[in-house]
């Protein structure tokens, strides 16, 4: 099944591409969750769109992500969130509220779908999450979350 990606998905490829994929990959998870629409000769045009949307998201230039690198890693970010007795957390710090503090912390707005966190977040403490500022650039940021 040839679909087009409608936002990145590891290991597949990033938003505006055209992958062949297995029908049931395609059909029951990529196209329900909004991942991919498929692909139809009259798609062209919305590759394009969707390849202008990507480049209007991203960095200008490799230059200018390795600028916001080092503003990122500086010092570490302080995300206050809810907790219980013990360090638990009520939930798990989301992507947008560390895309918030990163944005407040170094005045650089970063997309919450460019930050890699390995596993949830759920205890209070330091924690490193990465974000990927551009193709060949990725910033690892140290995180301290904090009892609000």
């Amino acid at each position: 099944m040839k679909l087009i990606l409608t936002q990145e998905v590891d290991g597949l490829g990033a938003a505006g591409d055209v992958v062949e994929v297995k029908d049931g990959y395609g059909r029951n998870y990529l196209i329900p969750r909004g991942d991919a629409i498929r692909w139809t000769r009259g798609g062209e045009k919305t590759v394009e769109s969707i390849k202008a949307a990507r480049a209007s998201r991203a960095l200008r230039d490799h230059g200018h992500a390795v600028e916001v690198k080092a503003k990122l890693e500086a010092k570490p970010v302080n995300v206050a969130v809810r907790a219980g007795e013990g360090g638990r957390l009520f939930g798990a710090v989301t992507a947008a509220e560390i895309a918030a503090a990163l944005g407040e912390t170094s005045g650089e707005q970063v997309d919450k779908r460019t930050i890699v966190m390995g596993n949830p977040i759920k205890a209070l403490g330091a924690h490193q999450v990465s974000v990927k500022l551009h193709d060949e650039v990725s910033a690892t940021v140290a995180l301290n979350v904090v009892s609000a």
